[in-house]
């Protein structure tokens, strides 16, 4: 078994980035550092197909720091993914370039790869049959039933039964459909009847119905914090929380009638992401709603762990 060691996993969504310092085994992931920056790499390109040259500035020097703080905290390495934005935009070199200038090459990865990433995180500390994991990014989410064996002497063993990463999310569904402010009734029936079309794919082939639903980053995390109305947030309370589809479907017709300004002064939910979060929750609603089930569990724990152990046992590349 591999010595606990000091690494560093970056995180670059459509929305967000991330960074996680953590000490880490075969088996277990002890935090050091969180940060996260809403940076919006992926802001127009829904639009234009490119990345803009001030989102990739921003992003670069987000990352550029985050990988210093990892270094100084002692990381012995560190990797860094791009997701959906990256994946898709035709400047990808000008933005892989930017960010080399400030010491770190990301991966873009693949979404069957983020996925499978996501379902190891996500049940970090959980067991049992047809799970499903719920992903829901700025450009895509990631979707991902499997389960999670605990044996003494193996360890543990996540099988995924089916993954799949599909071109919705809240950046992506946000500059598509909901353009009035507040969006119109029109626009939000649209934009929801988008996503059941798109996420229908997925779930009409699914051979078993999940007994738990997890869901995990920004959009999940946010729409808990809000039915909390924590300020500060506070990732003790968001993680293991439940959250219900009657309270998801309230809570999302709340910010869907709301302007930008008033979601911006809302407990538990930062004003930089107040622009695309009922999109986010119409994603998770609707994934909700076809799972099949009453309610999701919360995790704080997602991509960045499944980084991380993957990392750690060989099987990623470091990236600074």
């Amino acid at each position: 078994m591999a010595e606990r060691e000091r690494l560093a996993a970056i995180d670059i969504g459509t929305v967000t980035t991330r960074l996680l310092v953590a000490d880490v085994s075969d088996s277990t992931v002890r935090e050091v550092v969180r940060r996260h920056a809403i940076t919006h790499l992926g802001e127009g390109w829904t639009e234009s197909g490119t990345l803009s040259v001030d989102a990739i500035e921003r992003v670069a020097e987000t990352i550029g720091g985050f990988n210093r703080e990892a270094l100084e905290l002692g990381a012995s390495r560190v990797v860094a993914y791009a997701t959906s934005a990256a994946r898709d935009a035709s400047n990808a070199d000008a933005f892989l370039g930017a960010c080399e200038a400030q010491g770190v090459r990301p991966l873009i990865i693949a979404g069957e790869r983020e996925a499978a990433l996501s379902f190891a995180g996500a049940t970090y500390d959980l067991d049992g049959e047809s799970v499903l994991v719920v992903d829901v990014g700025g450009g895509s989410t990631e979707l991902v039933l499997g389960s999670v064996i605990v044996d003494d002497e193996a360890g543990r063993r996540a099988n995924v039964a089916f993954a799949r990463s599909i071109d919705v999310g809240s950046r992506r569904v946000t500059e598509l459909f909901l353009h009035a402010d507040p969006p119109t009734r029109a626009e939000v029936t649209e934009a929801s009847a988008w996503v059941a079309e798109r996420l229908r794919s997925y779930f009409g082939q699914l051979r078993m119905r999940p007994s738990v639903m997890v869901s995990v980053a920004g959009t999940a995390t946010s729409l808990a914090a809000i039915d909390l109305a924590l300020d500060p947030y506070d990732p003790l309370r968001v993680h293991g929380y439940e959250l219900s589809g009657g309270r998801l479907a309230e809570i999302r017709e709340e910010l869907s009638v709301m302007t930008l300004a008033q979601r911006c002064t809302l407990p538990g939910l930062e004003p930089a992401r107040a622009g695309v979060i009922v999109a986010g929750a119409i994603v998770l609603e609707t994934a909700l709603a076809m799972a099949g089930v009453d309610s999701t569990l919360v995790s704080e724990h997602d991509i960045l762990y499944g980084m991380m152990l993957e990392l750690h046992r060989g099987g990623g590349k470091a990236t600074a």
